[in-house]
């Protein structure tokens, strides 16, 4: 079988086209004009390091916190820059105080980084992590609402939840999930590693405690460029990973929050100046901006979907509602006689569509109904074809 072309738009990207790439969820694919940006911040840095860091970053990084936030639909004042969506998680959960006894919520579905610095933290602290068992498939997002919202006791002091899940591929219904949550006196703390570029977002309107976000995968930023926000009257107890000037600075003119996360060491920033660039490039490709192309993409994933399962002849896990820019489908019985894993932890199969078709598709192990689950993405640079591709080789693999 020969490879699929991808769309058109890949001209855009440095993809290598023999693949067939439907992982863009993994860790995203910045295109050209951005990388060009990044090189010119990089550039500049490099003519004259002192100029730069002591009197041209602060301001360049005021302005791209400020960009960020409109597009999120935050304050600036609210925001700081993480290198990723698991270090805001991580910088939460070890900033904030817990007792033995106390309660830390999340679910299944949480992605394992986040849920490893859960687990961290309560074994440091002896509080106890309950976990709400959302089930898989599901046919509403008021499953997730009753799962979670049962788990709830007077003891439980904060709640980790995904916006999309990683592996199942799930928009959970975070608004509604906070909404419940706060009046139940519990503070939120929302994984939002895939919602940026991939679902529109006001951070006001969700009312987390705590959000962050990846611009590096749906934004496609470049590698190491997410957002932490925090509510105002929290801030003063969130501290970055790494300790630096910022916790003893006499200046008045910024939150301590922010004084602290925007310097933590010496460091490439050229990733954060990068995210107005990939905001407003993204932005400029169809007529009606970034919504015509989340809405783009979605109706592609719903697509590709509907085809797979059709071809495999199994039924899809999940509402549409609850799909975005990814959607998973779960692989028939014949295809886990490919069952088995690399040492590095990859599956065979996926290993295999790899090898054999050029085909780079994220494979996950599950537990009942089915025991494998295939994630594909969509981004501008996919095309239906690129779906039917990966529909006949996985057809083969079951005659084979």
């Amino acid at each position: 079988m020969d490879s699929v072309a991808p769309s058109s738009w890949v001209e855009f990207w440095s993809l290598d086209q023999r693949v067939t790439f439907l992982n863009h969820g993994a860790f995203g694919a910045v295109p050209l004009p951005v990388l060009d940006a990044q090189q010119q911040w990089r550039k500049q840095l490099e003519q004259q390091p002192l100029r730069f860091f002591m009197r041209e970053f602060e301001p360049l990084l005021d302005k791209a916190r400020s960009q960020v936030a409109a597009f999120v639909g935050a304050d600036s004042e609210e925001l700081v820059f993480v290198p990723n969506a698991t270090t805001g998680v991580n910088a939460v959960l070890r900033s904030l105080s817990f007792q033995p006894g106390d309660e830390l919520l999340t679910t299944n579905l949480e992605y394992n980084a986040c849920r490893n610095a859960l687990n961290f933290v309560a074994s440091r602290t002896g509080a106890t992590v309950v976990v709400a068992q959302v089930p898989f498939p599901l046919h509403s997002p008021d499953e997730v609402i009753n799962a979670v919202l049962a788990k709830v006791s007077p003891k439980t002091r904060l709640a980790l939840l995904d916006h999309v899940t990683s592996q199942t591929a799930l928009v959970l219904p975070i608004q509604q999930l906070v909404s419940q949550l706060t009046q139940r006196g519990v503070d939120t703390l929302v994984d939002g590693a895939h919602a940026p570029g991939m679902l529109p977002l006001n951070l006001h309107e969700i009312g987390a405690t705590y959000y962050t976000g990846n611009c590096h995968k749906w934004l496609c930023a470049p590698k190491g460029a997410a957002f932490l926000y925090v509510q105002r009257h929290k801030q003063s107890e969130i501290r970055p990973l790494t300790i630096s000037h910022g916790a003893n600075s006499h200046r008045t003119d910024k939150s301590r929050f922010q004084l602290e996360f925007d310097w933590m060491g010496s460091d490439d920033p050229s990733a954060y100046l990068c995210v107005p660039e990939a905001i407003a490039f993204l932005g400029s490709l169809l007529p009606g901006g970034w919504l015509e192309l989340m809405a783009k993409n979605h109706s592609q994933a719903l697509a590709a979907r509907q085809l797979l399962c059709e071809k495999l002849g199994v039924l899809p896990p999940c509402p549409e509602e609850m799909i975005g820019s990814m959607a998973v489908v779960p692989l028939p019985d014949v295809l886990c006689k490919y069952e088995g894993e690399q040492l590095r932890g990859v599956p065979v199969l996926q290993d295999i569509l790899f090898e054999r078709f050029n085909i780079e598709v994220p494979i996950n192990y599950w537990s009942t109904p089915f025991k494998l689950i295939m994630r594909m993405s969509a981004q501008l640079y996919n095309c239906q074809q690129q779906y039917e591709y990966l529909a006949d080789a996985l057809l083969q693999l079951q005659l084979g």
